[in-house]
Protein backbone atom coordinates (compact mmCIF):
# COMPACT_ATOMS: atom_id res chain seq x y z
CA UNK A 1 0.00 0.00 0.00
CA UNK A 2 1.56 3.29 -1.22
CA UNK A 3 -0.03 6.87 0.48
CA UNK A 4 0.69 9.82 -0.96
CA UNK A 5 -0.95 12.80 0.52
CA UNK A 6 -1.60 16.03 -2.16
CA UNK A 7 -3.50 19.32 -0.22
CA UNK A 8 -6.80 18.08 0.86
CA UNK A 9 -6.54 14.67 -0.95
CA UNK A 10 -4.76 11.50 0.46
CA UNK A 11 -4.30 8.90 -2.76
CA UNK A 12 -4.01 5.09 -1.57
CA UNK A 13 -2.67 2.60 -4.40
CA UNK A 14 -3.33 -0.98 -4.00
CA UNK A 15 0.76 -1.83 -4.43
CA UNK A 16 -0.06 -5.56 -3.19
CA UNK A 17 -2.85 -6.93 -5.83
CA UNK A 18 -4.89 -8.38 -3.30
CA UNK A 19 -8.40 -6.54 -2.93
CA UNK A 20 -8.74 -8.16 0.39
CA UNK A 21 -5.69 -7.03 2.81
CA UNK A 22 -5.52 -3.65 0.83
CA UNK A 23 -9.37 -3.31 2.01
CA UNK A 24 -8.62 -4.62 5.34
CA UNK A 25 -5.55 -2.55 5.80
CA UNK A 26 -7.51 0.58 4.78
CA UNK A 27 -10.51 0.36 7.09
CA UNK A 28 -7.98 -0.25 9.77
CA UNK A 29 -6.24 2.86 9.34
CA UNK A 30 -9.21 4.75 8.27
CA UNK A 31 -8.82 7.21 11.43
CA UNK A 32 -5.47 8.44 9.58
CA UNK A 33 -6.89 10.05 6.43
CA UNK A 34 -10.72 10.69 7.68
CA UNK A 35 -9.66 14.26 7.62
CA UNK A 36 -9.02 14.07 4.07
CA UNK A 37 -10.59 13.07 0.60
CA UNK A 38 -9.95 9.80 -0.14
CA UNK A 39 -8.56 8.21 -3.54
CA UNK A 40 -7.98 4.52 -3.99
CA UNK A 41 -6.30 3.74 -6.59
CA UNK A 42 -6.66 0.39 -8.25
CA UNK A 43 -6.04 0.94 -11.66
CA UNK A 44 -3.17 -1.79 -11.49
CA UNK A 45 -5.65 -4.73 -10.32
CA UNK A 46 -7.06 -6.39 -13.43
CA UNK A 47 -10.31 -8.43 -12.73
CA UNK A 48 -11.55 -6.00 -10.10
CA UNK A 49 -15.78 -7.33 -9.73
CA UNK A 50 -18.15 -5.38 -8.96
CA UNK A 51 -18.57 -7.67 -5.34
CA UNK A 52 -15.19 -6.22 -4.52
CA UNK A 53 -15.95 -2.69 -5.02
CA UNK A 54 -19.06 -3.52 -3.11
CA UNK A 55 -17.10 -4.49 -0.15
CA UNK A 56 -15.67 -0.48 -0.39
CA UNK A 57 -19.58 0.74 0.43
CA UNK A 58 -19.92 1.41 3.98
CA UNK A 59 -16.58 2.81 4.63
CA UNK A 60 -17.29 5.30 1.15
CA UNK A 61 -21.30 6.06 2.83
CA UNK A 62 -19.19 6.90 5.99
CA UNK A 63 -16.72 8.46 4.18
CA UNK A 64 -19.01 10.69 2.17
CA UNK A 65 -21.60 10.75 5.01
CA UNK A 66 -18.82 13.48 6.84
CA UNK A 67 -18.51 15.77 4.02
CA UNK A 68 -15.56 14.11 2.42
CA UNK A 69 -15.35 12.80 -1.10
CA UNK A 70 -14.29 9.36 -1.35
CA UNK A 71 -13.14 8.05 -5.33
CA UNK A 72 -12.13 4.66 -6.12
CA UNK A 73 -10.21 3.85 -9.33
CA UNK A 74 -10.63 1.00 -11.36
CA UNK A 75 -10.38 -0.18 -14.69
CA UNK A 76 -12.03 -2.90 -16.67
CA UNK A 77 -15.56 -2.67 -14.91
CA UNK A 78 -18.59 -2.31 -16.27
CA UNK A 79 -19.27 1.34 -14.58
CA UNK A 80 -23.01 1.25 -15.01
CA UNK A 81 -23.55 -1.48 -12.74
CA UNK A 82 -21.87 0.53 -10.06
CA UNK A 83 -24.17 1.77 -7.59
CA UNK A 84 -25.12 5.41 -7.84
CA UNK A 85 -23.89 6.44 -3.88
CA UNK A 86 -20.37 5.26 -4.88
CA UNK A 87 -17.43 6.73 -7.35
CA UNK A 88 -15.54 5.08 -9.60
CA UNK A 89 -14.06 5.98 -11.97
CA UNK A 90 -11.23 5.32 -14.67
CA UNK A 91 -8.15 7.81 -13.84
CA UNK A 92 -6.24 8.69 -11.37
CA UNK A 93 -7.18 12.35 -13.12
CA UNK A 94 -10.57 12.06 -13.18
CA UNK A 95 -10.76 11.49 -9.58
CA UNK A 96 -8.88 14.49 -8.98
CA UNK A 97 -11.69 16.14 -11.40
CA UNK A 98 -14.51 14.59 -9.21
CA UNK A 99 -12.93 15.62 -5.94
CA UNK A 100 -12.67 19.56 -7.37
CA UNK A 101 -16.41 19.17 -8.44
CA UNK A 102 -17.53 17.91 -4.65
CA UNK A 103 -14.96 20.50 -2.98
CA UNK A 104 -17.02 23.44 -5.37
CA UNK A 105 -20.40 21.62 -4.27
CA UNK A 106 -19.87 21.50 -1.22
CA UNK A 107 -18.66 25.18 -1.12
CA UNK A 108 -21.61 26.09 -2.40
CA UNK A 109 -24.20 24.59 -0.23
CA UNK A 110 -25.16 21.90 -2.38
Amino acid sequence: MKVEEKGHTVIIKDTQGDVKIFHDKITAEYNNYKEKNIILDMSQDNGISLDVLLSFLPLSNKHRKAKKSFVMVASDIEYSDVPDEMVVVPTLLEAHDIIEMEEIERDLGF
